[in-house]
């Protein structure tokens, strides 16, 4: 059965090279693209793909917000991260935000056609940077009790988890941008983080954010 793909990235010229890739192949459809999180799962509830190339940094809705979308809105398209980065912060999200399989953008074209059709399959398929990270983490000791953060600190963390910056996370929570500037800090105190992306990464670890 010819596989269906939708191509979700910021940068045109990746999205043609993705398409070049696989255009050629009887055994795969490309469907259709997207430039963000928001338009690819539009995208993708309205084309059906069986599945979704996701970049992860994009602007308006990043990729892991995008995960979370189609994990709630279309369980059964599969998510194929193809990105530059493998930090802790990028991989750990994704994966907890249910993506099939990670793989970085420098994998050979064979790697990405294999790839894919693990993950139409439902197989996980991880780059052996990302499966050494995640290898690593599940090897860490559980992290120790910490100072617990308040309902308000909460809604700020996962509002941060979810993209939105300090003045729309002011305005959902009909709250100044000062107040939510102190709430991040209090929270990177007891999480023993120093920026947004580390807190995120921490709340996934602690079983924080869903």
């Amino acid at each position: 059965m010819t596989i269906r793909l939708l191509i979700v990235d910021d940068h045109p010229i990746v999205r043609d090279g993705l398409r070049g890739v696989f255009d050629g192949d009887p055994d795969f459809e490309v469907v259709g693209e997207a430039g963000n999180g928001a338009e690819g799962v539009d995208r993708a509830l309205a084309l059906a793909p069986d599945v979704v190339l996701m970049d992860l940094r994009m602007p308006e809705v990043g990729g892991v917000e995008a995960i979370r979308r189609l994990r709630d809105r279309a369980p059964a398209v599969r998510v194929l991260v193809l990105t530059t980065y493998d930090s802790d912060a990028d991989v750990l999200p994704a994966v907890e935000a249910g993506a099939t399989g990670y793989l970085l953008k420098d994998a050979p074209r064979e790697e990405l056609v294999r790839a894919v059709r693990a993950a139409r399959d439902g197989q996980a398929v991880l780059a052996p940077t990302v499966a050494q990270k995640l290898m690593g983490r599940m090897r860490e000791p559980a992290p120790g009790p910490a100072e617990a953060l308040t309902e308000r600190e909460l809604e700020v963390l996962r509002l941060v988890a979810a993209g939105s910056t300090n003045k729309e996370s002011a305005r959902r929570l009909f709250i100044s941008e000062a107040t939510v500037k102190t709430h991040l800090l209090h929270l990177y105190a007891k999480l023993g983080v120093r920026d947004r992306a580390a807190a995120v990464a921490e709340g996934y670890k602690r079983r924080l954010l869903d």
